[in-house]
């Protein structure tokens, strides 16, 4: 099945993969937060126990250095793109309150990025991720 939309994770191929895995699932949070049409509909198994809806399309992770990281972020900004981003800061916060004024006391182009999560049209995402290759 093809979506019109692109649902795009980059993180630092420098971090270990227990910090690659978190910053993921937090990233991920962001979008389904901001679209919230992206989630499709509950799960059930044969036994009818219930579970959480997910995302009704998939998620790519992409890995990169941390200038195409860079480079990533830049190029969602500047296409407007809706973007949730992990700071190398936020290791160090243990709340959201904390996460969002470690952000907002960086300026954009000073954001020490470990991480960044996408949405929008295929083409437009593709763009921002080039560079980035598919997580391993």
């Amino acid at each position: 099945m093809s979506f019109p939309t692109k649902i795009a994770v980059v993180v630092r191929d420098d971090l270990p993969t227990w910090q690659r895995l978190n910053v993921c699932a937090f990233l991920v949070s962001g979008v389904a937060a901001a679209v919230p049409e992206l989630i499709g509909e509950p799960y059930e198994d044969a036994d009818g126990t219930k579970y959480l809806a997910m995302f009704g399309q998939p998620v790519l992770v992409f890995e990169a250095s941390a200038d195409v990281l860079t480079a990533a972020h830049g190029k969602a900004v500047a296409r407007g793109l809706p973007m949730s981003v992990f700071t190398a800061g936020l290791f160090a916060t243990g709340n959201d309150e904390d996460n969002r004024a470690a952000v907002r006391a960086v300026p954009r182009d000073r954001l020490d990025l470990v991480g960044l999560a996408v949405h929008g049209p295929r083409n437009a995402v593709d763009k921002v991720v080039k560079g980035a290759r598919m997580h391993p």
